[in-house]
């Protein structure tokens, strides 16, 4: 008998695709998609849980590093949400696990003039958030997608995931988070993406 287990694939995604579009899950200008596609700039790096890091510094009392197994101890947190690419393709339900973001920030104090973060990732990626937006519920640390590990390509050992912001905001192979006074844009922001990247507004890009 031959196989038919994919001959319904586009109709059921763009069944599925029509039902977020109602629900109102849906950005303007995206497509659904039941894939989860790679992409990245630059090399996907190797981990090494002896000597992986996780820093925070700049403006708080006192900088911290965690090393892999540091990590690991906290307290674990689960969520739920969609996860929208500037390049047009929305992926929603993603079931991740990991260390809520105020989880991390509860160990630090921040000094009164630190109002965004600069966020590191290796060969000198970072991308800029405003502080408010790292405090919210459901942004977190990633180690887990879906039941499984994160794979090298979609950004283990750890990911941030901020999932009410295009997904060059959560930063792959994430190592560190600094926090500055005022806005300070970061890889992709210098290279034409817009500052903020809020999907149901479609900022895409600076001129958007």
């Amino acid at each position: 008998m031959d196989d038919l287990s994919g001959l319904f694939t586009g109709d059921e995604r763009k069944r599925q695709q029509e039902e977020m579009r109602r629900a109102g899950r849906l950005p303007p200008g995206q497509s659904l998609t039941l894939k989860w596609p790679v992409l990245h700039y630059g090399n996907v790096p190797k981990f090494d849980p002896a000597t992986w890091r996780l820093r925070m510094f700049g403006l708080i009392e006192q900088p911290i590093e965690l090393d892999w197994e540091q990590f690991n101890a906290l307290l674990r947190y689960e969520d739920t949400s969609d996860f929208h690419c500037v390049t047009r393709w929305s992926r929603f339900d993603n079931r991740w696990s990991g260390v809520a973001m105020k989880t991390l920030l509860a160990k630090v104090r921040l000094q009164p003039e630190a109002d965004h973060v600069i966020i590191h990732a290796p060969e000198g990626f970072t991308a800029n958030l405003p502080l408010t937006d790292l405090q919210r519920e459901g942004v977190l640390i990633a180690t887990h997608h879906d039941g499984e590990p994160l794979t090298p390509d979609h950004g283990a050992p750890a990911r941030l995931i901020v999932p009410h912001l295009y997904a060059w905001k959560s930063v792959k192979w994430v190592k560190g988070f600094e926090f500055v006074r005022g806005e300070r844009p970061g890889f992709w922001e210098k290279n034409g993406y817009h500052i903020y990247g809020d999907p149901f507004r479609e900022q895409r890009l600076d001129t958007d």
